[in-house]
């Protein structure tokens, strides 16, 4: 399911930004209210591979969003998402801080209708951005239920041609270099670096 399904006029998508996604959905999804439209399906994303969510996940500018729980084994049928170490507070237009959002990459069969022999795995270029809520704070209230996260997942190798030109000429990349996944995530944070926490 995608943008056509929300009735929108031409030229309109669902593009929310980090704010919106943990204020106007995540918080109201963990404090089990309803959002309109109720687009986002909650979704066991361990329960499924990332090329598997076309028809499971609400999808939009080829990025699937979901609910999900949040749980420590991030294992699936034919592989696992691994964090790779960058968490970025997420702030209201106020200034304060009401989420986080982490990333990760998955690891998996590069040919998906086959397993490796020796059961390894390889750096795919699908990626996740994993939104969490703050508790406590001033825009949650105290009876919700901070288990729920906000998933978007995409391809990491498929961006526009002039958002891959954008992201060279701010990383000082040669022409003809092709951007990692990480360059990509990179690319799509914001510049303040205060903002952005790694972990010891």
């Amino acid at each position: 399911m995608g943008d056509q399904k929300l009735g929108l006029p031409p030229g309109f998508e669902f593009d929310p930004t980090d704010e919106e996604l943990i204020v106007y959905f995540l918080c109201r999804r963990a404090a089990s209210l309803p959002c309109y439209p109720n687009i986002i399906p909650d979704l066991d994303i361990y329960a499924a591979d990332p090329w598997e969510l076309s028809e499971k996940a609400f999808l939009s500018k080829r990025e699937w969003y979901f609910f999900s729980r949040s749980r420590q084994d991030r294992s699936t049928r034919r592989g696992f998402w691994k964090e790779i170490g960058l968490n970025e507070p997420i702030f209201t237009s106020n200034g304060n801080e009401v989420g986080l959002k982490n990333y990760l990459v998955f690891y998996g069969d590069q040919d998906h209708n086959h397993d490796h022999e020796d059961g390894s795995k390889v750096q795919t270029n699908w990626a996740m951005e994993e939104y969490h809520l703050l508790k406590p704070n001033s825009q949650v209230q105290d009876d919700i239920n901070d288990e729920w996260v906000l998933c978007r997942v995409h391809e990491a190798n498929i961006v526009d041609s002039q958002d891959r030109d954008y992201c060279r000429r701010s990383s000082n990349v040669s022409d003809g270099v092709e951007l990692s996944y990480l360059d990509e995530i990179y690319c799509s944070m914001d510049d303040e670096q205060d903002e952005i926490t790694f972990p010891n």
